[in-house]
Order: C-alpha cells, then sequence, then structure tokens
C-alpha cells in the first residue's frame, strides 16, 4: 500500500489553513492510501473547514481523529487497522471513513470503540459523524477559507481527480465494490478547479481516478458550457484543454492511471505538442504480460498488443516516460508465464516500474483460483523482477547524463535541492538533486539542468540558468 509520507501525512504535516482562534474546535485526520484518498482527505477537512472547525497537526490537540482508511491488500488493511489503534491510544475518540470503512464489521470486530464508521467519499456522514462528536462552533467573521481549500499536499503541485469509481472487474480487485462505478466529474467543473489551482499557485496538476482514460464513458462524452465554448467529457479533450491552461501558465500537466485502450494514441500528439504542457509521460497498470495470467486476471489488455502501442507511442513522442506496475506470483502463475513478463520487459524497455508480490484480499474473487504460488516463489519472482527492472533504469538514467533538462524544485535543505524531471511523478519515481548553488532555490520553482551523474533511479545536476 502507499501511504503518504511522513511530511504528507495529514497527521503529521501542517494543513494550509489560517491560523486557530480561542475556542475553536479541532479536528485531527490521518491519511492513508492511494492520492485518490488524499484528495478525498482534503475534501473532508475542506468543509470541515468551512465549519469553522480547526486542523489540529496531532492527536493530542484534537477532540476526535479521522482516520481514512485503505482496504485494498490485506496488508493495507492490518495498516489502516493499526492506524485505528493507534489513533484510539493517542486519542481516543475516532471516526473512520475511507475504503475500509465499507467493511464495519471487520472494523468493529478488532476496534469496537469507534465512534462511527463511513465507506469511501462519504463526505456528509463523515461531517455528521463529526459535528455529533465534536458539535461545531463557527464564526463567519473569523472563519475564512482559502480559495483552495485545505490542501496536504506542498503548495506548488495538487492532485485533480477527474472521476470516481471504475467499470473493471478485474479479479484481484475489490474497489468497484467498495467505491462503485465510474462516475466521472463534468468537464466544466474539473476546468474551474484546475483554474482555481493555478490562481493559487499550483505548479503541477497530477489529474487521477481509477481509470483515467474511461473518463467521460458514463456520461457519453457529453458536452459541457466552458467558457465561449464546448468541451467534451473525454480524456482526449480534457487533455487538451488542461494542457493549453498549463502551457499559458508556465505549469506540468500528469495523467496517472491510464488503461491502454486504443483512443490513449490520441493523447501522445499533445504531448509532443510544444504548445500543450501535457507531460510526455503515461502511467499505465499493465500488471502482467503473459495472456494467460492476463485472461485469469480478467485484465482488459493483451501483452502482445500493448508492445505495439508502445512502439507506437515511441514513434510519435520518442521522449515519452511509460510507468506501471505489475504483479507477480498470481495464482496459476507458472515459470514460464512468469519469464515471459521478464521477457516483455526486456522488450518494453519501460523506464519506471513498480511490482507487488500478490495478495489475496477479502472479496476478491481471485481467492478462489486454484494453484496460488508458494510464498517463496513469490519472493523469489519480485526479487528477479526488480532486478532486471533496476538493471532497465539505470541504463535509461546513465543515457540522460550530459542532458539538459528542465526540473522542479520539491524540496531544499542544507545539502541539496530535490527536484524532479518530467520524467518523475511525487513521491513514486525518482529525484534530481543539485548539491551545488542551490541555495538561492525555493519548491515550485522550474530550472534548467545539465545531468551530470546516475544512478539506479535518480540522478545528479548542476544549475545552467
Amino acid at each position: 500500500m502507499a501511504q503518504n509520507p511522513p511530511n504528507l501525512r495529514p497527521d503529521l504535516a501542517r494543513a494550509q489553513v489560517p491560523e486557530t482562534r480561542n475556542n475553536q474546535p479541532k479536528i485531527g485526520m490521518v491519511s492513508l492510501g492511494c492520492p485518490k484518498a488524499l484528495v478525498d482527505s482534503e475534501r473532508i477537512l475542506t468543509r470541515l473547514r468551512a465549519e469553522g472547525y480547526a486542523i489540529s497537526p496531532d492527536y493530542q490537540g484534537a477532540e476526535a481523529v479521522i482516520v481514512n482508511t485503505c482496504g485494498f491488500l490485506d496488508s493495507a488493511k492490518a495498516e489502516s487497522l493499526d492506524a485505528i489503534g493507534e489513533a484510539l491510544t493517542e486519542n481516543g475518540r475516532v471516526i473512520v471513513t475511507g475504503c475500509l470503512g465499507a467493511e464495519e464489521d471487520y472494523i468493529r470486530g478488532t476496534h469496537p470503540s469507534v465512534l462511527a464508521v463511513t465507506g469511501p467519499h462519504q463526505y456528509e456522514q463523515v461531517l455528521d459523524a463529526v459535528h455529533q462528536a465534536v458539535p461545531p462552533s463557527p464564526d463567519p467573521f473569523i472563519d475564512l477559507l482559502p480559495a483552495t481549500g485545505v490542501s496536504l499536499t506542498p503548495r506548488h503541485y495538487s492532485y485533480l481527480k477527474i472521476s470516481e469509481g471504475c467499470n473493471h472487474k478485474c479479479k484481484f480487485c475489490i474497489i468497484p465494490d467498495m467505491r462503485g462505478k465510474l462516475a466521472s466529474r463534468p468537464a466544466h467543473a474539473i476546468l474551474r478547479e484546475a483554474e482555481k489551482l493555478v490562481d493559487n499557485g499550483v505548479k503541477e496538476l497530477l489529474v487521477i481516478s481509477q481509470d483515467t482514460s474511461a473518463y467521460g464513458l458514463d456520461r457519453r462524452y457529453d458536452l459541457n458550457p466552458w467558457k465561449d465554448r464546448e468541451v467534451r467529457s473525454h480524456i482526449t479533450d480534457l487533455s487538451r484543454e488542461l494542457g493549453q491552461l498549463a502551457h499559458q501558465n508556465d505549469l506540468w500537466v500528469r495523467l496517472h492511471y491510464v488503461y491502454p485502450y486504443p483512443h490513449v494514441r490520441e493523447l501522445i500528439p499533445l504531448m509532443a505538442d510544444p504548445a500543450n504542457a501535457v507531460l510526455p509521460y503515461l502511467d499505465i497498470p499493465f500488471q502482467h504480460a503473459h495472456p494467460d495470467t492476463l485472461k485469469r486476471m480478467a485484465r482488459p489488455a493483451h501483452g502482445a498488443k500493448t508492445l505495439d502501442e508502445i512502439a507506437a507511442w515511441r514513434a510519435d513522442c520518442p521522449d515519452i516516460t511509460l510507468r506501471s506496475t505489475f504483479i507477480v506470483g498470481y495464482p496459476g502463475e507458472t515459470e514460464a508465464e512468469f519469464q515471459t513478463l521478464l521477457d516483455w520487459l526486456d522488450e518494453a524497455q519501460l523506464d519506471r516500474v513498480g511490482c507487488f508480490q500478490y495478495e489475496n484480499v477479502d472479496g476478491a474473487r481471485s481467492n478462489a483460483l486454484p494453484d496460488h504460488v508458494a510464498p517463496e516463489v513469490k519472493q523469489d519472482r519480485w526479487d528477479r523482477f526488480m532486478k532486471k527492472a533496476q538493471a532497465i533504469s539505470e541504463t535509461k538514467l546513465a543515457a540522460k547524463v550530459g542532458r539538459t533538462i528542465q526540473v522542479i524544485v520539491d524540496e531544499v535543505d542544507a545539502d541539496a535541492a530535490t527536484c524532479r524531471t518530467m520524467s518523475d511523478a511525487p513521491e513514486i519515481d525518482g529525484n534530481l538533486f543539485i548539491d551545488e548553488g542551490f541555495e538561492g532555490l525555493k519548491p515550485g520553482d522550474f530550472v534548467t539542468v545539465e545531468v551530470d551523474e546516475a544512478g539506479e533511479y535518480d540522478l545528479w545536476g548542476r544549475m545552467t540558468s
């Protein structure tokens, strides 16, 4: 499970809200899971802040704590239960929400004293639970909410959620059961939010959903009024609008969780167009490459066809960065199937790769599949996969030495400026470090660097401007 890093954890970070007033009720937040859950946490805190609540950065200062849980894997469920237990120990008054909240009996079986349990994106129910536990005490003359609401990420980048839910029926996944079918936001609502974020200094928009390339399907790609024109609820049209907005304001747009549908190839010319700021970066969850494994997963993809798509994408946009995640040790995976995955990876030469060992998830249909893979075999395959992925990464990064590229600054400390290239998403990809002449930099700055050193996953460079 991807957990927010220490400097982004809502229970540890200082949320970007005005200072508190005397006797203002305070709520704490622990947010676990993916960026989509982080957006949910931000929306909950924004609503609470608008009602006069303050956001506490620690357990002790809060009158109640909300734990936004993850329930995607059994290990994620265990971590969520641990987080609930920690909040109960440190504070005692806990409201649970998020994906694991869909399993109230499971939560109360371990933690019967939680005040309330709600499911994912049930904002009203969370607010009702907070009202009951800690009555609001608003002061309309003092409680002023920033235009962008409460943000739990650094000021220079923000996640932009374009839809909820998923229509796929992958056997290892229970997200459709927890979050429902695809529900896309209207295009004009997304663009309006993007403009507000830009107006408040955001330099990178990270577009997220469960299935970004399916955006608008449930709306039948309807037309939405936007300024002097209409915009279709389709990922190509939305990306074009976001890219033009970004180009006009000197910022980046990055697409995450894109399934390799045929119409994805329409996005590639946008990424290759210097007048459009959609980054040449695709985050595509391929999961595996062998057709039999993909069939057992019930995945909407085929390994051989994706290689053809990758070749076409690179032909149209040679600088495109491809990242993906894979599962090894899926039930029934043979050594031959795993070797096909390794061979596929050799041919695909993906830039950024993550890998998970298969886990049973309560309620997933894959649990009932025959021929589960032994833990030691899964570990061996994970080791072999990551060794190959690391070698590919190291070779690709070494080829960047001597190149001049643009980077965005994420953090500056006494030793170096930690930056990212266009090929790196926050928290999941690599970094570029500037360790000389960086003292005047600040988070959100764009600078040009010459790469002078490469490692397995990170780069080092010196400023040229």
